[in-house]
């Protein structure tokens, strides 16, 4: 709407008894003007680029991207001057359609190349690509190990291979009940499947710090596979046991139920004639053969 037809407009409504038309863009600079406010502040306040603001305020609804950013850029400027923004859309609603830009997509705002604040440069983008690429290689490594096939499977060797502070408590394992309840929790992030005798997955996840799972008692011989045994605690009725792994290779196939953890848990105490230090008939002959 240019000036002449403005004013013909304002005319027909004063003989009307009407107030005089005022532009969604003018009632925003005369709220801008009376604050005492300049273009760059209201950017500032908005985000909004200084050439749209002149242009809601000049109705030059043309050299706005589209009616849907000319209704978000005059709502964010009615916000920043304390405006009605519902009415002051609804009114630039009417005005669009008026003007015969309702649903009409403008064209596209025009950025200088040579600006560095909207294009970046080349060494920038170069150096971002690099980062994505290193970012997915890790993530790829990372689940290379946390699915490793190389697995330490329950073994006579990994048994002799117990805590020494499980050992010196043989009597422990007689004071858990083995109907008690067997909880899993994490200390640090570790990927954890738990599954039955008939491979259904029970729970598989990446635990965090604090996450706990509690096994189900009815499981048909639940077992665990994980990267990082050793920052798993577990507990059969509230008491602990022993950790389920080192740490150094991942774990496969080790049952987690009450049963099978006391049972570990015993195997991996030695029994008593185990820890004097035997000798053979032959080895006590050999000083008096020499």
């Amino acid at each position: 709407m240019d000036d002449r037809e403005q004013e013909i407009l304002d005319d027909q409504q004063l003989e009307s008894g009407q107030p005089p038309f005022q532009s969604v863009g003018a009632r925003l600079r005369a709220a801008r003007e009376a604050e005492g406010l300049s273009l760059t502040e209201i950017a500032n306040r908005t985000r909004v680029p200084i050439r749209h603001l002149e242009a809601i305020e000049n109705s030059d609804y043309a050299a706005l991207p589209g009616s849907t950013y000319t209704l978000g850029f005059s709502k964010s400027y009615a916000k920043a001057m304390g405006l009605d923004e519902a009415e002051i859309a609804t009114e630039l609603r009417d005005e669009l359609a008026q003007g015969g830009y309702q649903g009409v997509a403008t064209r596209a705002p025009a950025y200088e190349p040579t600006d560095p604040a909207r294009v970046p440069s080349r060494p920038l983008a170069w150096s971002a690509a690099a980062l994505a690429v290193a970012l997915v290689a890790a993530y790829f490594l990372w689940r290379s190990y946390a699915l490793s096939p190389v697995v330490e499977k329950e073994a006579p060797k990994a048994v002799a291979e117990a805590p020494i502070k499980d050992r010196a408590k043989p009597a422990a394992a007689s004071a858990i009940d083995p109907a008690g309840e067997v909880v899993i929790t994490a200390r640090e992030p570790a990927w954890v499947k738990i599954y039955d005798a008939e491979n259904k997955r029970l729970y598989e996840n990446e635990m965090k710090p604090g996450d706990r799972y509690t096994v189900p008692a009815d499981a048909n011989n639940p077992m665990i596979v994980t990267g990082r045994p050793q920052v798993l605690d577990v507990t059969i009725g509230g008491k602990p046991v022993p950790s389920l792994g080192t740490g150094e290779r991942s774990i496969a196939d080790v049952g987690v139920s009450a049963t099978a953890l006391l049972a570990r848990k015993i195997e991996a105490t030695p029994a008593p004639q185990d820890t004097a230090p035997t000798t053979s008939p032959q080895n006590s002959q050999t000083p008096s053969t020499r």
